[in-house]
């Protein structure tokens, strides 16, 4: 079994079934200890192959039969694996025990609310009324938005020094979490990498530029930081382990790519295969600092990266990205297909189509089971075509093609961060709860 070391971690289960991973104070255990045990499917009891398992500052996955060993100083017994919620025990009661672990299945379905929107009590309200009543259970919510903002009081250093944080539109994100959690809602932290205008002025060292030596600027007047540089990492890489430690699930990285924007200069050549190794070797520094915090990886990339055989010129090859994630989340909007796919010249009057034969190439590309990819589907209006509203016809055409392919579950983007209920299935018997103002 491959073993990766890693910095320790405290983790403290919630009580139930569903053991989902609570972050705690870091702390060290000095005994090394021998665990032994399998992790199991908690609906079915099959054995769970190639979960991720972690004790203190040691990774190590499971066998086909789910089986796993570990030597490490312990702390906290971790586990997760796709299609699953995450898991943990502590880890000083196991040792020399076998030990059984059994991990809920979860089919995640998001709503997503930006910087504003998880702090405006309206629309969140809104949101979580929806999770009450319909199949929704998750929400993707932005921890650096596309401005570069946070909305919470952070203790990074240099987001303090850029300014990230001015705009706080949430006043205790750990209450925040706590409630949302104690309703079971998966949550996901949407992190917007590149495009991030307060620290490409603060460290304009790190910035695109023209040709003429300015700081560019793309349609929305945002600053990017250059993909090569290796030193701007560390900030959004310093966000997502914030985000690990009060408890999101997932950690999503949005932005993950160059500007689809020619003639700008970087650091050094922009030629695809420097590209793509910028992209892959940025995920795989984030992965290796989130692994210890036992949460979720994932990606948003272009729904044109499912069809090109290029890294489309911004660095998402598709071959490139599984490896260092647990979902791939292609942007499915049939709005953003100018050009159509195979068949369909005009995606908007066949959504269907668009969300499943997308999937479905690159599941045969890349050989995947269908439980890694996770899509963003469409809930606002074209803005391509004709400028139709996509309702609730529209929206459940794209739910029943990711369901139809198999994906583990899909998203709704409104960049308003308004919802209805219009496609989604009502279930009434669900427990109404209230999150109050933050």
């Amino acid at each position: 079994m491959r073993t990766l070391r890693l910095s320790p971690v405290l983790w403290v289960p919630a009580v139930g079934m569903l053991l989902l991973c609570v972050p705690a104070a870091v702390r060290a255990v000095e005994a090394p200890g021998v665990y032994d045990g399998r992790i199991l499917d908690a609906t079915t009891g099959n054995p769970i192959g190639d979960a991720l398992v972690t004790v203190g500052s040691t990774v190590t996955r499971t066998d086909r039969q789910g089986a796993f060993h570990i030597e490490s100083e312990g702390g906290t017994l971790a586990a997760r694996a796709v299609g699953y919620r995450r898991a943990a025990l502590p880890a000083e009661d196991l040792v020399g025990k076998t030990t059984t672990i059994r991990l809920p299945p979860l089919t995640v379905k998001a709503l997503y609310l930006s910087v504003y929107g998880i702090g405006d009590r309206g629309l969140r309200n809104a949101a979580l009324k929806l999770l009450r009543e319909t199949e929704l259970n998750a929400l993707v919510i932005d921890i650096k938005g596309d401005k570069g903002l946070i909305p919470f009081k952070t203790t990074i250093p240099l987001a303090l020094e850029t300014g990230a944080h001015a705009v706080t539109t949430v006043r205790d994100m750990p209450e925040l979490m706590q409630s949302l959690r104690g309703r079971g809602v998966y949550l996901i932290a949407r992190i917007v990498v590149f495009k991030d205008t307060p620290l490409a002025l603060a460290r304009p060292g790190w910035a695109i530029r023209t040709h003429d030596g300015e700081i560019w600027r793309d349609r929305e007047n945002l600053a990017w930081v250059d993909p090569f540089q290796k030193d701007a990492w560390s900030h959004t890489i310093d966000i997502a382990v914030e985000a690990a430690r009060i408890g999101f699930d997932e950690i999503q990285f949005d932005y993950i790519r160059f500007p689809d924007t020619g003639g700008l200069v970087f650091s050094q050549p922009s030629t695809e295969e420097r590209r793509v190794r910028a992209i892959s070797e940025f995920l795989a520094a984030a992965r290796s600092a989130l692994v210890p915090y036992n949460v979720f990886l994932s990606a948003d990339v272009f729904g044109y990266v499912l069809w090109n055989s290029n890294d489309t010129f911004i660095g998402q090859k598709l071959e490139a990205l599984p490896e260092q994630l647990d979902y791939l989340s292609p942007m499915l909007y049939p709005t953003t297909f100018q050009f159509g796919i195979p068949g369909h010249r005009r995606p908007v009057e066949d959504p269907y189509a668009i969300v499943f034969k997308s999937l479905q190439n690159a599941r045969l590309r890349l050989q995947l089971p269908p439980v890694r990819f996770r899509p963003w589907l469409q809930a606002f209006r074209d803005y391509a075509f004709d400028r139709r509203q996509f309702g609730g016809a529209q929206i459940r055409e794209q739910i029943t093609a990711a369901e139809d392919f198999g994906s583990n579950g899909w998203m709704l983007w409104n960049p308003l961060n308004q919802y209805a209920d219009e496609g989604l299935s009502r279930w009434p018997g669900k427990k109404e709860a209230a999150v109050g103002g933050h």
